[in-house]
């Protein structure tokens, strides 16, 4: 029963809740998409999910105090929460920039370029290396290039109509292609949105490494990022009427952003990058394509063109080639690390040891025999007390077993001992 169990728990459950915020994700691209089209703005939409979320996970810090010891909250680390709030409030006013100039079907295509733009990063910061001469670091170079490549096809060449299918909502359809479609300034915002969520990974991790309590950091971020963009939303919004929010599409994208957005989505990558590691995480990225596409095509009547087919799978092919790369620069470098470990072992176990145990006998021997001459003279003179002997036994692999006697004199003396008692049984 405990076999079937850890398969569904490692295996099965971790390939579905990611398969599940794929979705999720392309569904909450979409909402905005709609809830943008009736006037919303992103500015106003930024602020508001993120405010929902930091609501949500109000009650964080308390739990993460009370259940586990943390170390204190100091300065640097609320100034670097501060410099994360302050990359993602940008990347998200970017990419929903994006999204309202073209779709969500271009913002699923772009977003393989993370793993790309993550890479690039990593050797920056030297956190990569990079071999030339190996067939790891070349796969990554070139995947690199031509994920690169193909966002630039998805973004300037949009090509023939390949398909259109007609949707049953026809109201959110025509609303949904209005004349902002621009899919060259959409694509640019884009890039730039995963520019920088790189860069946030980057930060992220360090201040995880400084205070490692994920609820509490993320409720800071939400914080933050609702804080900047409405600082942000009102110099550019200065209609009043643009911070009212009906029931509606407007209000369903909101509160879906918040909470299955920011909280939830966020949770469940956590998780699944301390289960599975970051590559099983990133394997799902192209995934996002196919499904952007058809919930475009179907739900909303978007035309499938050309250029968004040709340029997602060209991002595709460069992906997994860096996703190929990585994962056979890991391999060859585990058995590398266990071999070098293993003859190690193999060396120095036997010889080494039995020569560093009679080393210690023979000083633990010279010792004793010293002490004793010391005692028996003290006591023979009356100028200090009679020792009181102790043995220490010492097993041999042989079976034979000798016993040493260890005499106890004064205090330093005792400490001295007592030491030389522990290493001898160790």
């Amino acid at each position: 029963m405990a076999g079937p169990g850890r398969y569904c728990c490692k295996d099965v459950l971790p390939f579905t809740a990611m398969v599940a915020m794929e979705c999720i994700n392309v569904g909450l691209n979409t909402l905005f998409k709609a809830a943008t089209s009736k006037g919303m703005s992103h500015f106003v939409f930024v602020v508001y999910s993120y405010g929902v979320a930091a609501l949500v996970l109000l009650p964080a810090p308390f739990f993460s105090y009370r259940s586990r010891v943390l170390p204190p909250f100091t300065f640097s680390i609320l100034c670097k929460i501060g410099l994360l709030g302050l990359i993602g409030s940008s990347s998200q006013i970017m990419g929903y920039t994006g999204i309202n100039y073209s779709s969500p079907t271009l913002a699923s295509a772009i977003s393989n370029l993370t793993p790309a733009f993550t890479f690039v990063l990593a050797i920056i910061f030297r956190m990569e290396k990079v071999a030339c001469r190996k067939a790891s670091s070349q796969a990554k170079v070139l995947g690199t290039i031509v994920s690169i490549a193909g966002a630039f096809i998805v973004t300037l060449y949009k090509g023939p109509r390949i398909t259109t299918i007609a949707s049953p909502k026809v109201s959110l359809s025509h609303a949904l292609r209005s004349s902002n479609s621009n899919w060259a300034v959409g694509g640019l915002f884009l890039t730039a949105e995963y520019i920088l969520v790189p860069l946030w990974y980057i930060v992220q991790t360090q201040i995880m490494k400084e205070y490692p309590a994920e609820l509490t950091v993320v409720f800071l971020y939400n914080l933050y990022v609702s804080f900047v963009a409405a600082i942000v939303g009102l110099i550019t919004e200065r209609d009043s009427m643009a911070w009212k929010v009906g029931p509606g599409i407007a209000l369903a994208s909101v509160m879906c952003s918040g909470l299955f957005g920011s909280c939830m989505n966020n949770s469940v990558h956590t998780w699944a990058l301390r289960l599975k590691g970051p590559v099983f995480v990133a394997m799902f990225k192209p995934l996002s394509i196919a499904i952007a596409v058809a919930m475009g095509v179907i739900f909303l009547g978007d035309t499938l063109y050309l250029g968004s087919l040709v340029g997602a799978t060209i991002i595709s092919l460069g992906f997994y080639t860096v996703m190929w790369g990585k994962a056979k620069e890991e391999v060859s470098e585990d058995p590398g690390v266990d071999s070098q470990e293993s003859a190690a072992a193999q060396k120095v176990p036997l010889l080494q040891s039995r020569k560093n145990e009679l080393s210690l006998v023979k000083s633990c021997q010279k010792m004793v025999h010293t002490s004793k001459a010391r005692s028996d003279r003290a006591a023979h003179t009356g100028t200090g007390p009679r020792s009181s002997f102790s043995a220490i036994p010492r097993v041999y692999p042989s079976g034979k077993t000798k016993t040493y006697p260890v005499s106890v004199f004064w205090k330093p003396d005792d400490v001295l001992l007592h030491i030389l008692e522990n290493s001898t049984s160790n």
